[in-house]
């Protein structure tokens, strides 16, 4: 029963001491409102208190799909020394933000591998465990970079009429988040998407462009699927290889095409007005994605199912 503000100081303190005593770990989850109710047996006004003080001091704070989890307070963390003997301890300037601006640009000149948590540490000036108050481990940074680089260009409040022009909207969006961030193809995984909302407002615009053609929700949530597939394949092909190595590259295509073993390609491919790089993969495909997409809804307007 709850007698007020001696079973909340109580539980507070008990949780308090498990995460001193790394009984709950940074990243572990802590007991939810309803399981402080039933293992204490107070009300839930009293259980949301209890995780409010518990955020409030810093040592717990909420992520979206997972839960209150455990996270220290700058001025709780383990100081490193310096070369010097000294103690070196978090920034005081350190945030969210900044912690996923540097995550972002490393990400972005080196790869997604590269964005690791020590990496950030060194690029940050700053204890590793302090970045833990920010993003719980890898995968929640993975996650929150992702989120904010797709936010960083928003679709239009207003879409355009027709749902080619629509599609091509958020199409041509993406791509051109993918090509400023190539990391994307790789951070959300294509058929098992996760909670990334400034990602799920694509499918969203996708899904509700195709709504009302006649086609299936099975057909709709495909097609939003594979176009999106589309955008992360060629986005996730890799850019020109270093003048050198380019020129080793030629080279052996030339002795390869002059054995006569590929004569369709050798004809091809000596043609002038050739133009192929990945903007115009992208260009030629979107096309041919879309008018293909057509024909299914041109059948779908004449009662024919996928």
């Amino acid at each position: 029963m709850d007698r007020g503000e001696v079973p909340y100081l109580r539980i507070v303190g008990e949780l308090r001491r498990r995460i001193a005593a790394g009984e709950l770990a940074v990243g572990d989850r802590i007991p939810s409102t309803r399981q402080i109710m039933r293992d204490w047996g107070v009300a839930m006004a009293t259980a949301s208190k209890v995780i409010g003080a518990l955020r409030d001091e810093g040592l717990v704070r909420p992520v979206p799909g997972i839960g209150t989890v455990v996270v220290y307070r700058v001025d709780t963390l383990p100081e490193a020394a310096d070369d010097s003997g000294g103690l070196e301890s978090a920034p005081a300037d350190l945030t969210e933000q900044r912690v996923l601006g540097v995550a972002i640009k490393v990400a972005d000149s080196e790869g997604l591998a590269a964005a690791s948590m020590d990496r950030l540490a060194t690029e940050l000036g700053t204890p590793v465990l302090s970045l833990h108050r920010h993003v719980r481990n890898r995968d929640e940074l993975v996650h929150l970079m992702a989120d904010a680089a797709y936010g960083e260009i928003p679709l239009p409040a207003q879409p355009p009429p027709g749902w080619r022009a629509q599609l091509e909207v958020s199409l041509r969006l993406q791509w051109r988040l993918h090509r400023r961030h190539p990391w994307l193809s790789q951070a959300i995984p294509l058929t098992r998407p996760e909670f990334v909302r400034n990602a799920m407002a694509h499918t969203e615009w996708v899904l509700r462009a195709l709504d009302g053609l006649g086609l299936t929700p099975n057909a709709m949530l495909h097609a939003s699927v594979s176009l999106a597939g589309f955008v992360r394949g060629v986005a996730a092909a890799p850019e020109a290889d270093d003048e050198g190595l380019a020129a080793v590259r030629e080279g052996q295509l030339a002795e390869a095409l002059s054995s006569g073993g590929f004569p369709t390609m050798a004809r091809v491919i000596v043609q002038s007005g050739l133009d192929l790089d990945l903007d115009s993969l992208f260009e030629f495909g979107l096309r041919r994605q879309l008018d293909g997409l057509a024909v299914l809804v041109a059948g779908a307007a004449h009662g024919r199912r996928d």
